[in-house]
């Protein structure tokens, strides 16, 4: 990932937090995994991949169970 891309990404998740938006939060964590997949970077793309699905959990969000299942395929849950 360039650093511009970062950059935003960095700002656009803050700006979830800072807003509480738990449906945006799940977006932009499940970019940072893509992203980090991407490079091959199979613990940081867990390590996004999980604030995505925790968020997904808390707000009974559909896309819980993929995530789950993405996790899943790396071994990280059961």
């Amino acid at each position: 990932m360039i650093a511009s891309e970062l950059a935003v990404l960095e700002r656009d998740l803050l700006a979830a937090h800072e807003a509480s938006d738990g449906n945006a939060l799940i977006g932009l964590y499940a970019v940072a995994a893509d992203k980090a997949e991407a490079s091959d970077d199979i613990d940081s793309a867990a390590f996004f991949l999980t604030h995505a699905w925790i968020f997904a959990l808390e707000r009974g969000d559909e896309r819980a169970e993929a995530l789950r299942a993405r996790l899943a395929s790396w071994g990280r849950v059961d």
